[in-house]
């Protein structure tokens, strides 16, 4: 199982996206960069161009993955990290998903169900999520290489 630290450096970003509601595919190209920002914690910065239904639009995101502190209790709720001891926040550090490498994991977000996985190696990796429910049906197939 690799860890995020694992992955430090910055990466060729190519997404497609399957919007089954809409119809219609894209893609995304960028970059993605993982930086070291203390000993529990990497910063995850995307930034690219979405083009998707006819339009060309730039996007962005940035999450923090953290490690739990040795003095956090195992299991406490929504928040307790994976197995790897890891977990992914929003930037707004709102939980996203634990860091599970080779499995399934999920992101609870009422009414939709999230699932992605994380796959690969230290020179090429992936990461596929599925959204369903009333509001979204879309699958995301993200690869990222060495740049």
């Amino acid at each position: 199982m690799l860890l995020p630290t694992d992955l430090m450096g910055t990466w060729d970003l190519r997404r497609t996206v399957h919007d089954r509601l809409a119809g219609a595919r894209g893609t995304v190209t960028g970059t993605t960069t993982l930086t070291l920002v203390g000993p529990d914690e990497v910063r995850w910065d995307e930034s690219g161009v979405m083009v998707f239904a006819g339009r060309t639009t730039p996007v962005s995101r940035t999450l923090a993955v953290r490690r739990a502190s040795e003095d956090a209790a195992p299991g406490a709720g929504p928040a307790a990290p994976g197995p790897a001891g890891w977990t992914v926040h929003f930037a707004d550090g709102r939980v996203f998903h634990d860091w599970v490498w080779g499995t399934s994991v999920a992101h609870a977000c009422a009414p939709d169900d999230y699932t992605g996985a994380f796959a690969g190696d230290r020179d090429r990796w992936t990461v596929r999520w599925e959204a369903r429910g009333p509001a979204k049906d879309y699958r995301l197939d993200s690869v990222l290489t060495r740049a």
